[in-house]
């Protein structure tokens, strides 16, 4: 029977109370004691009244409250919701509003910046922070207040909501093709199957120690969380500020399992690995973008006793394929198998499979595939589509996910990436809307006409390049420096060129291929 999402930690809290679950700097959290914290902060949230799949958002570092807070929500039969620390206020409150989040828990710090912009989120019912006081505020709020103390000391609450394991347990926000971030809706299954199926494959046991350096909004970051868990390992709780950082951490809490994108591969590969570190390390994985060869070569130098499993994975489907650490050296370009749990297929526009080596569309089928864009059937219609490989006699429709990446299948049903077949730009790991961008430079009074480009980057996998012709005179500095201010650092472009006229297609639409070939070579002097 598949298992709900917080039951991972309760089923190791009665079958090994006193093993390690949380690393935090110098605390550490048994799985009794993890089970005690979510338990209180399930107990806080049904004394706030409370409903089932009533939205929870955590807006926080890596730090022990947000574990507590997310699997505290699920426990108490909430949903929740794991902002990107990255996120500036206008982002944060469109998600807080978009899925109508009830309660909100961030730090004193982050409260104060967002004050403002919370005001545009009128479902909004209760803000806690995780510190023992609250902060001054400058103006009256129309949510109440709750320290940490508060909040996890309730005078009087009632037992959690009766979920099943094909509830929503969260939504995950990722940047589409166009417009604002969506909201993706997974169920417990969809995350305790990804978990059980990652820890498959990748070995995992009690004795593992797992050092989680990426964002829990991630949902390869939170599966540090949830794989670990279901196995009873241990997760050092990490927001490095150098690589190096990362390095020490591995060395200092004897780390087995390191996860990361790219770009933070690319980093680490230029330092030193002490001996002790590469002894510890057993395995790390990629996914968020393709590991340039180099990179995985020179991993492999550095740590020839660690294994290197590259991935691939969608939010919408949580984690699709892999590559096993005795295929690289035969095929270092593929992206594997389908994971334990999932069936991936490559197939034309009108549902049939393609032959071997004929170019397709990525489509994931199995019980990993989300319910689908928060409040927003079209886009969800677009994505989640009947499953292609249904027999007629089924009444019901299966759906699956069809990926939107062009893909292709080896005679011995290894895949390989060729492109996406929409205009996302993933940089660092992320998924970017380059409308997104181009929305916010909008704003400036200047700009007649904007395009955020995607291009190749020798570490950051891809980089934006800002394209725009001005009204006016206005300086590449100020545009950067407006980019800042209004988006988190991995949206902000790399480069900025100015044009006296746009080039447009004939529909009258900016011709973005004419500009990615036109530019294509743009950082390519750049080195890793």
């Amino acid at each position: 029977m598949s298992e709900l999402i917080h039951q991972l930690i309760s089923h190791q809290a009665t079958h090994a109370p006193d093993a390690t679950a949380l690393l935090f700097k110098d605390d550490q959290y048994s799985y009794s004691e993890l089970q005690n914290h979510l338990q209180r902060v399930s107990h806080g949230l049904m004394a706030l009244g409370l409903e089932p799949d009533d939205r929870v958002a955590t807006y926080l570092p890596k730090l022990p409250q947000t574990v507590f807070s997310l699997f505290g929500a699920a426990h108490a039969g909430g949903v929740f919701v794991p902002i990107n620390p990255l996120l500036k206020p206008k982002q944060v409150a469109y998600i807080l509003d978009d899925c109508d989040v009830k309660v909100l828990i961030t730090s004193a710090q982050r409260l104060q910046v967002l004050e403002q912009t919370l005001l545009c989120c009128p479902k909004l019912q209760v803000v806690i922070v995780v510190e023992d006081e609250l902060p001054p505020l400058e103006q009256k709020s129309q949510y109440q207040r709750l320290s940490w103390v508060e909040f996890t000391s309730p005078k009087n609450s009632s037992p959690p909501h009766i979920r099943i394991n094909s509830d929503m347990a969260a939504i995950l926000y990722t940047s589409g093709s166009t417009g604002n971030p969506k909201g993706v809706v997974l169920s417990h299954t969809n995350m305790t199957t990804g978990a059980k199926s990652v820890a498959s494959y990748l070995n995992n046991t009690q004795e593992d120690c797992l050092l989680a350096v990426l964002p829990f909004s991630f949902d390869y970051g939170l599966s540090q969380l949830t794989t670990a868990f279901s196995v009873g390992a241990s997760v050092v709780l990490m927001d490095y500020l150098m690589p190096r950082d990362v390095i020490r951490a591995i060395q200092r809490y004897n780390v087995t399992g390191l996860a990361a994108v790219p770009p933070l591969w690319n980093q680490l590969v230029q330092l030193d690995w002490p001996k002790e570190t590469a002894e510890s390390l057993r395995y790390l994985t990629n996914s968020g973008g393709a590991m340039p060869q180099a990179t995985a070569e020179k991993l492999r130098a550095a740590l020839p006793n660690t294994q290197i499993f590259l991935m691939y994975g969608l939010t919408e489907a949580f984690r699709s394929t892999y590559l096993p650490p005795d295929q690289i050296d035969i095929r270092p370009t593929s992206m594997g198998k389908a994971i334990p749990n999932a069936q991936v297929l490559v197939v034309r526009p009108d549902g049939t499979e393609c032959d071997p080596e004929e170019p397709g569309e990525l489509v994931h089928r199995g019980s990993l595939v989300a319910m689908g864009y928060w409040n927003d059937r079209k886009k969800t219609a677009e994505r989640f589509k009947p499953s292609p490989t249904k027999p007629d006699g089924i009444p019901l429709t299966e759906i699956a996910v069809w990926s939107g990446d062009q893909v292709k299948k080896d005679k011995e049903g290894f895949l390989y990436f060729i492109s996406r077949m929409d205009e996302m730009i993933k940089t660092s790991g992320y998924r970017v809307s380059p409308s997104e961008v181009e929305e916010a430079v909008y704003a400036l009074a200047p700009i007649k006409e904007a395009a955020a480009i995607g291009l190749t980057h020798p570490t950051l996998g891809q980089a934006i390049l800002l394209v725009v012709s001005l009204t006016e005179d206005m300086a590449p500095q100020a545009i950067l420096k407006y980019c800042k201010k209004e988006l988190p650092s991995f949206m902000v472009p790399q480069e900025i060129i100015f044009l006296d006229n746009m080039p447009h297609n004939q529909n009258g639409k900016i011709d973005r291929k004419l500009l990615s070939s036109e530019y294509s070579d743009l950082f390519q002097e750049l080195k890793v």
